[in-house]
């Protein structure tokens, strides 16, 4: 969702619409994939029948088919995330991309032998783990001998911009600090051609004023559906306490109802009690 304070000039790649745009460019995407796996990739394309900006805002991420020096394919799942609060959430968003991945395949008529090797990508603004690191790469391994891999050929990465370990190369470390800064400024002074290369793409981005349309467009979809969730929260919300009301009249329980009314968390637990939902 995009911020609703920010102008497009203002955007950093970290932002979803912003990120969506610069990705959707299959050169860049190419080549950011290739910093971030460390290996060569011929082709990368967005299958006909996906629209990258809708499925970033319906919250599935950009799906990739990715050709490394062969015609298998590989999929990609790569995705922004921003906000501490989505960090118990992402190893079960990341299972549940996988899956999406293998059913599409499977529900296109393919034996699941034939599944495709298949990465799940996020760019995260938080450390997920804690472990400072800038890069955390998971594989399904044996518990009794981690070096006896499982071989379903289905990885997760997470790269965090927070990460201090010197975990990563110059340029990696540059490219997630660009994530989060994505200025002319620091495109200037950045060392690495990648940034130089995305960061023209970016700038192309902002400056087109088709994309500022599309992006105040978005802007506004988003300001309404926060204020109709602001109207429902308060109908909902005034609907449970009189529920509430009318129960704890009818029982006598006046002490109880002057202390719901002051205190949110006994009021819930009251709710919970009377199962008002």
């Amino acid at each position: 969702m995009p911020n609703t304070n920010k102008t497009i000039r203002e955007l950093n790649l970290e932002d979803d619409f912003l990120f969506a745009k610069v990705m959707s460019d299959k050169e860049v995407c190419r080549k950011v994939l290739e910093k971030i796996l460390g290996v060569s990739i011929r082709e990368v394309s967005i299958p006909a029948t996906q629209k990258t900006i809708n499925l970033l805002y319906d919250g599935k991420g950009i799906r990739l088919d990715v050709y490394l020096n062969d015609d298998e394919g590989t999929v990609y799942n790569v995705e922004m995330e921003r906000g501490k609060h989505k960090k118990a959430i992402l190893p079960k968003r990341s299972r549940y991309y996988q899956g999406n991945i293998d059913l599409d395949i499977i529900s296109a008529g393919e034996d699941y032998r034939k599944l495709k090797k298949s990465f799940v990508i996020f760019i995260c603004t938080f450390d997920p783990f804690g472990e400072q690191r800038h890069l955390y790469t998971f594989e399904n391994r044996c518990v009794e001998n981690p070096s006896l891999t499982l071989g379903d050929e289905a990885t997760k990465i997470f790269l965090n911009t927070k990460g201090n370990m010197h975990d990563v190369d110059p340029e990696m470390q540059e490219f997630l600090s660009y994530v989060e800064n994505t200025t002319d400024d620091f495109a200037a002074q950045a060392k690495s051609p990648l940034i130089k290369e995305i960061h023209k793409k970016v700038t192309e981005v902002k400056e087109n004023k088709e994309m500022e349309v599309e992006y105040m467009t978005l802007l506004q979809r988003d300001r309404e559906n926060i204020e109709l969730g602001r109207e429902e929260g308060r109908e909902e919300g005034s609907n449970q306490m009189a529920s509430l009301i009318k129960i704890l009249l009818s029982e006598n329980r006046t002490d109880e109802l002057n202390r719901a009314l002051e205190d949110p968390d006994f009021r819930n637990r009251l709710f919970e009690e009377y199962d008002i939902l």
